[in-house]
């Protein structure tokens, strides 16, 4: 049978980073497999499920490219199913009535741990051979139960955490089904997996007390085991629990702070996972060498300087073409139209050394495609003194007699005309940076000018001329 792996959320809010990785597992476990890699949407808390939390965790699965091979499942579709399973269940044997009142029940609890005993159903319902049950209350619907076996153990191979055994006496009767028919994730989870075929079980490890349970319930059902691993959680580099301060964001977030989706993506299968000491990996070197058994059962810690040095890497190595369907989604974010200005490719080339995101990049490249809103105060007091004036002036005239606008002749010419003036290079190139861009800081001057074209760069050079003598004393 071919691996089938599954990626669960509950919709109860935004996809983050710690599904986004399990996400991943879950689809590198079945790429690599050969199998398939499924999406289902575990909405059965009809109160806390959203469709804006849906929307949300299909934009960020999307925009990762963690793709599913089938349609998307949802459970609350699924009820007719689950109905089925208990109906087949009650009569196998397997599951039963309880009609305990919640009063009973409370009163049952604390009986038990006024004698320091771990609270836990009686099974005062549980059908046995010999046993008399009491006769069902008029009025109180009953919930179902699961009939969980009470001898011998679960013994579960984790494929992340090995061996881990639990006794089947330390489980009671998990309700599979609540008073209003609603069905119980535990229940859904595991009809879900057998009727999808699903080998590979990869999630949280806040789900291995889940996993007897339900492992116990797909034996009861005759089902084929998954294979389980469990990732351990994320925790922060000083070692607390994953927060917001520490990178605890949704994923979609990480596309506002600048992140590449592939950028993102490699510093999230390394939270755990390593491959030797190498550190950069291309989707389809992720899906050859991901191995579940390399995956650390510690806690892994999320250090977003790393992150921001794994994104810095790939903007410097990417194809231009692929970062600019991103760079224009920042532009156009912040009210700019990549149209009104040069290339995408050419300004990534030009920038993607210094802009560690693409948010960055965005911001540092809007000079390019909108019209400045003035200049950096301290830049122009420094640059636009007597002598930088001059320079402007004198390399207004030497530009506009330029024969063709490109990157080698702007070269020339500015070198030319520090050299005749006896200047520095950085005398003559930061003035001419505050002039065009704003701040003293931009690409190396020559690509700049080439990037803002001949008409905006004298436009430019002869504006900050006027601005500036207009504020001159006297």
């Amino acid at each position: 049978m071919s691996a089938v792996s599954r990626f669960a959320p509950s919709p109860t809010g935004f996809l983050h980073i710690g599904g986004a990785r399990t996400a991943l597992f879950s689809y590198l476990v079945a790429k690599r497999l050969g199998g398939k890699f499924l999406l289902r949407i575990e909405d059965t808390d009809r109160e806390r499920s959203t469709q804006e939390a849906v929307d949300a965790i299909f934009e960020g699965m999307a925009w990762l490219g963690l793709k599913s091979d089938f349609a998307p499942v949802y459970q609350t579709q699924r009820f007719d199913r689950y109905k089925e399973v208990i109906a087949q269940m009650l009569s196998d044997g397997t599951a039963y009535y309880c009609y305990a009142t919640r009063e009973e029940l409370d009163a049952m609890r604390a009986e038990q741990q006024a004698r320091k005993e771990k609270p836990r159903y009686d099974g005062r319902w549980r059908p046995e051979i010999g046993k008399i049950l009491p006769t069902p209350p008029e009025g109180v619907p009953p919930v179902v139960r699961f009939r969980n076996p009470v001898e011998g153990e679960v013994v579960l191979d984790d494929l992340i955490k090995g061996p881990i055994s639990f006794a089947n006496i330390e489980l009671d009767d998990l309700i599979i089904a609540r008073a209003d028919g609603v069905p119980t994730y535990n229940f859904c989870v595991v009809v879900d997996d057998l009727d999808m075929g699903i080998t590979h079980v990869i999630r949280g490890d806040d789900h291995v007390n889940n996993t007897p349970r339900q492992i116990n319930i797909l034996l009861a059902l005759g089902a084929q085991l998954p294979k389980y691993a469990h990732v351990s959680m994320i925790l922060g580099a000083d070692g607390a629990k994953l927060s917001k301060r520490h990178g605890a964001l949704g994923v979609m977030e990480y596309r506002a702070m600048g992140f590449m989706p592939e950028a993102l993506l490699n510093y999230l299968v390394r939270l755990g996972w390593s491959h030797g000491d190498q550190e950069l990996f291309t989707r389809d070197e992720m899906q050859a060498l991901f191995d579940l058994s390399k995956v650390s059962s510690s806690p892994a810690r999320f250090d977003m300087e790393k992150a921001y040095w794994v994104n810095h890497q790939y903007l410097k190595i990417a194809d231009p073409a692929v970062v600019a369907v991103e760079f224009e989604w920042h532009l156009r974010r912040m009210g700019v139209d990549p149209a009104n200005g040069p290339a995408l490719v050419d300004v990534i080339l030009s920038q993607r050394e210094r802009c560690r995101t693409l948010l960055e990049m965005a911001e540092k490249s809007h000079f390019l495609y909108a019209e400045l809103s003035g200049y950096n105060d301290k830049d122009a007091a420094k640059h636009f003194n007597d002598e930088g004036l001059r320079v402007l002036a004198g390399l207004y005239q030497a530009l506009k007699a330029l024969p063709e606008w490109t990157v080698p002749a702007l070269h020339e010419a500015v070198n030319h005309f520090a050299e005749s003036q006896g200047l520095g290079l950085g005398k003559v190139a930061q003035p001419i940076r505050v002039a065009v861009v704003g701040m003293a800081v931009s690409p190396p001057i020559d690509q700049t000018l080439s990037l803002l074209g001949r008409d905006r760069t004298l436009a430019r050079l002869d504006a900050a001329v006027a601005w500036a003598r207009s504020r001159a004393p006297g």
